[in-house]
């Protein structure tokens, strides 16, 4: 009888706790990324006799199964979808902890961090690489308000974005250059960086695939009319100079002298969108040079009145491979935009994803301002899988990639409060979780405590309670009945 009431009050015990238990995993089935608790039982030792001495709480474990995911779209809202943990660090004292909850936020000063403040960790871009027309300037200051192009860049080694803007060409740009040697008016001029700025991005755009083969620079084609034989053809306003370049024909007529004719025949030429006429008076010679990098022109019918004069292409235009052809691609819109008298800047960021297994990881900046990008300090935050980007109006850079690990036994963890783990010798060393899952942006994991079950289980848990006071009230009644007897 008396122990019968020892093993009702180990159930009483038991049960208590299990029941607190259950209430914390219904008071949480709304938390973000909370992970359910789950009670098991062991019976106590047994006596000689065969009768058991009632029972205890074997474990309490967490239940590491995936959440479900729920679309919130919120920017800043990130779930994991499979295993791994968030890498977070507390402030002031830099404790590193892991959590499942993807709700951050920035903090006021510009880090990606949870509602608690805690740092959210990964890796961060090395120092951006900045082709300017100002060698002083480092970030898109406001005058650079001509979108030219932006891509991204993704390969086993790197993420890469990067970034093109020019000053108002258009309002910049003159008249201007020296008669027979690639005189353009401010139309011309224009017209080249359009072309320019088109070609740029088709680069990119193929760099994009090609980013890992070997760096070959790309070249323009060169072609030579050599009028010198015919020269003596040029004397009155009835002589002609002509060409056709793609089709296109540009002719001009015999005009003060033979010099003259000649330079104003190559300004007719480097007027043409993408080219450039030269002249060598002397020698008779007109070069009409390629401004595109690896464009091919076709050039024929080169002739003074009927007389056909020598076409050579002493150069021609080659792609280029890698990162050769795309800073030829740049270097050339560059010069176009200066010789409109604008500026040019273009900024490449490079996250290296080299050793990251390594998890060396660092807090992550989200203004523009502070990572020396653009005056525009606030941009859009966009994740695609783990990248990190803002985007400032058309362009888009990358600033961070998230990382996540993974312990060999997630029970092992210590659960903290406030969604957090910590790593304990159970859990063993963080690892490197990139490969076991994906990161969905705009979503959260919601918590994986089930209310059906977890109701299910309070009221398992309250019969088994009532049934544990009676265990005990009965023995009391037994154990007054049998000392009334003695009595």
């Amino acid at each position: 009888m008396i122990g019968g009431l020892w093993n009702g009050l180990t159930g009483l015990s038991a049960h208590e706790r299990a029941i607190n238990v259950e209430a914390n995993n219904v008071t949480n089935v709304n938390t973000i990324g909370h992970k359910a608790d789950t009670v098991t039982f062991e019976d106590l030792m047994y006596q000689t006799n065969g009768i058991g001495n009632g029972s205890a709480i074997q474990s309490i474990h967490k239940n590491f199964a995936q959440g479900d995911l729920k679309a919130t779209n919120n920017d800043y809202d990130v779930a994991i979808d499979g295993k791994g943990y968030f890498i977070v660090n507390e402030r002031g004292t830099n404790d590193r902890f892991y959590t499942r909850a993807g709700n951050f936020q920035m903090g006021s000063d510009g880090l990606l961090q949870t509602p608690d403040g805690l740092k959210v960790l990964g890796l961060i871009p090395q120092p951006s690489q900045v082709v300017s027309t100002d060698p002083t300037q480092t970030e898109f200051a406001n005058e650079y308000n001509k979108f030219a192009a932006t891509v991204s860049i993704n390969n086993e080694n790197t993420s890469q974005t990067i970034n093109t803007r020019t000053t108002d060409y258009v309002k910049s740009a003159k008249d201007g250059g020296i008669s027979g040697d690639g005189y353009k008016t401010a139309g011309a001029k224009v017209a080249d960086i359009e072309a320019l700025k088109t070609n740029y991005r088709e680069k990119l755009d193929l760099y994009r695939t090609t980013s890992q083969d070997p760096a070959v620079a790309s070249t323009t084609q060169i072609t030579t009319l050599d009028f010198n034989s015919y020269l003596g053809e040029l004397n009155d306003s009835n002589d002609v100079i002509s060409v056709t370049i793609n089709n296109r024909s540009i002719t001009q007529k015999f005009e003060g002298s033979r010099e003259e004719t000649l330079k104003k025949f190559a300004d007719k030429i480097s007027n043409e969108q993408g080219i450039k006429g030269t002249v060598d008076a002397t020698a008779g010679v007109v070069t009409i040079e390629g401004l595109i990098p690896g464009k091919e022109y076709l050039i024929v019918d080169s002739t003074v009145n009927d007389k056909a004069a020598f076409v050579t292409n002493t150069q021609n235009a080659s792609v280029g491979s890698g990162i050769g052809m795309v800073n030829s691609a740049r270097e050339a819109l560059k010069k176009a935009v200066e010789l409109a008298d604008g500026k040019f800047m273009d900024i490449t960021s490079t996250v290296s994803l080299t050793g990251q297994e390594g998890l060396q990881v660092s807090e992550i900046q989200l203004k523009l301002g502070n990572l020396n990008l653009s005056e525009n300090t606030f941009g859009e935050i966009i994740f695609e899988d783990d990248l990190i980007y803002l985007k400032d109006n058309d362009n888009k850079f990358v600033v961070g990639k998230l990382q996540t690990a993974f312990f060999t036994n997630d029970p092992g963890l210590d659960p903290q409060g406030n969604n957090l783990y910590k790593k304990t010798d159970l859990s063993g060393e963080a690892k490197y979780a990139g490969e076991l899952n994906t990161i969905s942006s705009k979503t959260l994991e919601l918590s994986n405590a089930s209310t059906g079950d977890t109701l299910t289980s309070l009221l398992v848990y309250q019969k088994a309670f009532e049934a544990n006071s009676k265990s005990i009230t009965t023995s009391d009644e037994l154990l007054k009945t049998a000392i009334n007897l003695r009595k």
